[in-house]
């Protein structure tokens, strides 16, 4: 949109002016009087006039911020999340009344990523969505979705860097000189124009609508297979991709519950059902899928009504054809109403993912997070493809690596990109497209955001310059984000020069294990945990210095058990073995003490009831030789398991 549209858009008369970035700081948790007074910035007393060109109730409202991030679903919360507590005044826009996007109520899909299930089992994110599925699991163990919401909006809200808006659209995008100046956002609940200038914007729209306001370079459909060099690649190119789900929930009652299904229902016979198990049905199916033959974007209404019918069709199958006469006593007790999409367009980057950097595993200097579901594609024609198995799904030897590279975008020069729109090849989409890698692309892009407004540079200029990456890749590392190949090389951990003893070990996990700078056991590989069985007293770590050292912040990463899969999921078969409590093998209970210059141990915090795995303590600047970490309890395993501890001045 060029500039000068976009202020005709926007009106160019009294706007009322509300700076983002007048909010309290990062490290203080915001009070309900605080959250309070935060929606003064986004409904601020009515103006005295205004003008929008056709638009004449609706008030304009400024906003002034560091980054935009457009886009609410789990990568857009954990982009805002991650840059605001890196020190960025944030923004997120999100066009529906909850974040979560298809991990949310309102699609009920669950959240797969690198471990691919049990597939890969050693291998789930760390990071700020481990954040988020640990409090998931500790409180909500009856699998509510809308806890889940709830739990995203709680993340958010208690941000004191990020302002909310919800159900509110971006519209429009200025840009100049290459650089994206203004966006638009309209909200219409509200009844407000946002006129919201930043300085790095974030697209976590998946259908990269900001990217298209922004005229960013894009890509849709198949390459073909000569473009990348990928056998899995289609011989001819086409504009297809994968179609969009509704799922459905139904549960047992204690008398006969019959269906009569609407009229425009599909008529859905056992044949078609060929390449389709209905075995189970407490939770629906992914394969009711249709319209990645169409464009996903212009023809959602058609996509929800077909998809509806199939929903339709498939449960009355199940009830009614004599197949499944179990189903006498089950009823559907919810059903989507907003197709859960796959995939529409995508914005190139520097570099392109392709199959063969999946394939090879190729270690990128710029990586920034990692991947592993399988190259996982669909025949666009959906359901309607019942001569074909609803999936191709090909399993890389090893975990993938995501660069920064294909994170920004190419010819937008403050435009950042995370989640199934980065730059990637339609067969490396098929993988990367899964929410959990998703949600660690966006922690990456919205920390490299908060790096590139700190440091005044672009993502282009961050991503060129191996210093500035490398410092990135250890910021990333010290909130928990795996990067496989990099380990912690953080000159600012006084850890890292400490000698380690314990009370106790476990064979093959001895005290050393917390400075190898990598906090996770590589499955099939080596260990990086201290273990110790706990005993009456507990079992405590050590660390030591020949000299006397000032510090004020320790960081402890604990075991939460990555061997497992952990998320909130209606499946009963994708939930057998999956903990909706606090993990286990995570410290509950611990003492944090230091040794004083008198020799003597001193308490610096006393934590009880922990069931994170990542935990910071600050505290006022101590003079130590010495810090120990005494775990008394677990929250069930018979083992103390640190797989890092760092210090801090």
């Amino acid at each position: 949109m060029k500039r000068r549209d976009f202020l005709t858009a926007a009106g160019t008369g009294y706007s009322l002016v509300v700076l983002a970035d007048q909010l309290p700081a990062a490290e203080a948790l915001p009070s309900a009087a605080d959250i309070r007074a935060s929606f003064d910035r986004i409904v601020p007393a009515k103006p005295r006039a205004r003008i929008v060109p056709n638009e004449p109730n609706l008030t304009l409202v400024d906003l002034d911020t560091d980054v935009l991030v457009a886009g609410g679903g789990l990568t857009g919360v954990c982009a805002a999340i991650s840059a605001a507590r890196h020190g960025a005044k944030v923004v997120l826009v999100q066009d529906r009344s909850r974040l979560g996007g298809n991990s949310s109520s309102e699609v009920k899909m669950h959240v797969v990523g690198a471990n691919s299930h049990k597939g890969r089992g050693g291998w789930r994110e760390g990071g700020l969505l481990e954040e988020i599925r640990l409090d998931d699991a500790a409180n909500n163990p009856q699998r509510c979705w809308e806890m889940w919401d709830l739990l995203l909006y709680d993340k958010v809200i208690s941000e004191p860097n990020i302002t909310l808006l919800l159900e509110s659209t971006l519209y429009a995008a200025a840009t100049r000189d290459g650089l994206i100046r203004e966006a638009m956002v309209r909200c219409d609940k509200s009844e407000h124009l946002y006129r919201i200038k930043a300085k790095q914007f974030i697209d976590c729209t998946g259908d990269s609508r900001l990217g298209l306001e922004a005229g960013a370079e894009m890509t849709e459909g198949r390459e073909p297979r000569s473009k990348y060099g990928e056998s899995l690649a289609p011989e001819a190119g086409d504009n297809e991709t994968l179609g969009s789900s509704i799922l459905f929930t139904s549960r047992l009652y204690p008398k006969r519950m019959p269906f009569t299904p609407p009229k425009w229902a599909r008529k859905v016979a056992k044949e078609t059902l060929r390449f389709r198990s209905t075995k189970a049905w407490e939770y629906g199916y992914w394969w009711i899928e249709w319209g990645g033959d169409r464009d996903t974007i212009r023809n959602n209404e058609r996509i929800r009504f077909e998809l509806l019918s199939i929903v339709m069709g498939v449960w009355d199958f199940i009830k009614n054809s004599g197949e499944h006469p179990d189903s006498d006593f089950y009823a559907l007790d919810w059903i989507g109403m907003m197709p859960g999409k796959r995939g529409s367009r995508r914005l190139l980057g520097d570099h392109v993912l392709t199959q063969n950097d999946l394939e090879k595993s190729v270690r990128f200097e710029d990586a920034v997070a990692i991947g592993g579901w399988p190259m996982d594609d669909h025949p666009p024609g959906g359901f309607d493809r019942a001569d074909l198995p609803p999936a191709r799904q090909i399993r890389t030897q090893d975990v993938f690596s995501i660069p920064l590279r294909s994170l920004y975008s190419r010819n937008v020069r403050n435009l950042f990109m995370a989640g199934r729109n980065i730059s990637a090849s339609h067969v490396a989409f098929t993988s990367t497209r899964v929410m959990a890698t998703c949600a660690v692309e966006g922690q990456a892009a919205g920390t490299a955001a908060a790096v590139c407004v700190r440091e005044r540079i672009t993502p282009r200029e961050l991503a060129r310059d191996p210093q500035r990456v490398r410092r990135l890749q250890q910021i990333l590392l010290r909130d928990d984000q795996t990067i496989t190949g990099i380990r912690n090389e953080d000159p600012h951990d006084l850890a890292r020069r400490a000698k380690v003893t314990a009370s106790a070990e476990r064979d093959g996990t001895p005290p050393r294990n917390v400075l190898t700078g990598v906090t996770r056991d590589i499955p099939r590989g080596e260990a990086h945990q201290w273990s110790a069985k706990t005993g009456p007293d507990g079992a405590w770590l050590e660390l030591a210095w020949d000299s006397a050292n000032k510090i004020a912040e320790v960081q402890l990463t604990f075991d939460s058990g990555f061997q497992r899969e952990l998320t909130l999921t209606s499946s009963n078969a994708i939930n057998n073995g999956i903990i909706r409590a606090p993990q286990p093998e995570t410290a509950r209970d611990y003492r944090l003490q230091y040794k004083n210059t008198a020799g003597e141990w001193v308490s610096l915090a006393e934590t009880k009831g922990n069931h994170q795995r990542l935990v910071r303590h600050r505290f006022t600047p101590v003079e130590t030789t010495a810090i120990r970490v005494h775990v008394t309890a677990t929250n069930g395993d018979e083992l103390a398991r640190i797989f890092e501890v760092r210090c801090y001045a």
